[in-house]
């Protein structure tokens, strides 16, 4: 059954992912991928389902996400967050044209600090799983700085958008990459498997180390006990692929190709979860203020949105549902 995006509003007997915030973190290693695309228009689809929801835009550097949404003034943001000018999140957000759809823009960032450091992090992505919604939406910021990672690997959802182009793909294996090696890093409490880490993350290391799941086998040969428990902990990081602006056969294939390499070469699995083709309305789309789902419906570009956010409510309403019988 495919996601219903005709109801004006949710019905009050629904209690979506037992009354938690789920928070979807939308990234890859490149910029112009189509990261804040995905993100407006996957929040505009949920919140047409009736969803409450909160599209954020943490790429202080290069906002766009309130463009993609229509939302005009931008007089408050995640920046004055970052500046300490405001500590509630709640008082950060703005409506948008879309009932049920809210957004904590990046505008006016201070870009000698754009991102917080690690405390302010914290409390950031604490505030956001005491909002009052279902869905928290995070458009990251390109490339791997320690607050995109960390958004990443905490969301409940992490979705890498990439193109079937050669720099889109290589930018983000070097994103899953730098993702699993700071995964590792906070997991680890020994500190000689710790000073591995360090030396394996120069790709040219002297231990032979040349992928993230040859550094696992190290790992597990120095200590089998952490080796073990760290094995368990990055089985658990589970990205999620999305392929954008598809325009041949040959490009849908490109998200089985990566979910393979993740298997070989990183050592876990991600989940190809749909792609969405070329369409020249997007361009349109943005220049209107309009997500693509709203401004030609119709269009084989927005089913494909529909058909992952479905997949996405469904995963999550199942993963809910063994959760609570356990």
């Amino acid at each position: 059954m495919a996601l219903d995006t005709s109801r004006p509003g949710r019905r009050s007997s629904e209690v979506p992912f037992g009354g938690r915030t789920r928070i979807l973190a939308i990234g890859g290693g490149k910029g112009g991928v189509g990261k804040s695309f995905v993100a407006a228009n996957l929040s505009y689809t949920l919140a047409r389902a009736g969803y409450r929801v909160v599209a954020v835009d943490a790429d202080l550097e290069g906002p766009n996400l309130h463009t993609c949404l229509g939302v005009r003034n931008t007089r408050v943001g995640l920046a004055d967050f970052v500046a300490g000018r405001e500590d509630d999140l709640g008082k950060l957000l703005l409506e948008t044209p879309e009932h049920g759809l809210q957004l904590i823009a990046g505008t006016y960032a201070n870009l000698d600090q754009p991102q917080p450091g690690h405390l302010r992090r914290v409390e950031f992505l604490r505030g956001l799983r005491q909002l009052d919604t279902d869905f928290v939406l995070i458009d990251l910021g390109a490339g791997s700085q320690a607050a995109t990672l960390d958004y990443f690997l905490v969301a409940d959802e992490g979705l890498m958008v990439l193109q079937p182009e050669p720099t889109s793909v290589e930018n983000a294996y070097a994103f899953l990459r730098a993702a699993f090696y700071r995964r590792l890093r906070l997991a680890v409490l020994g500190q000689d498997v710790r000073s591995l880490i360090r030396e394996a993350v120069d790709q040219r290391n002297e231990l032979g180390i040349r992928s993230p799941l040859d550094l696992l086998r190290e790992i597990e040969s120095l200590d089998p006990v952490e080796g073990r428990r760290l094995v368990e902990i990055m089985s658990q990081f589970r990205p999620r692929i999305i392929i954008n602006d598809v325009e041949r056969k040959e490009d849908i294939k490109l998200g089985f190709a990566v979910a393979s390499v993740c298997r070989k070469y990183f050592g876990f699995e991600a989940e190809y979860l749909g792609y969405v083709n070329h369409d020249e309305s997007v361009r349109k789309s943005v220049m209107q203020g309009r997500p693509l789902v709203d401004y030609r419906e119709s269009s084989d570009a927005a089913s494909y949105i529909k058909r992952i956010a479905h997949k996405l409510v469904q995963s999550m309403t199942e993963t809910s549902s063994s959760g609570v019988q356990s």
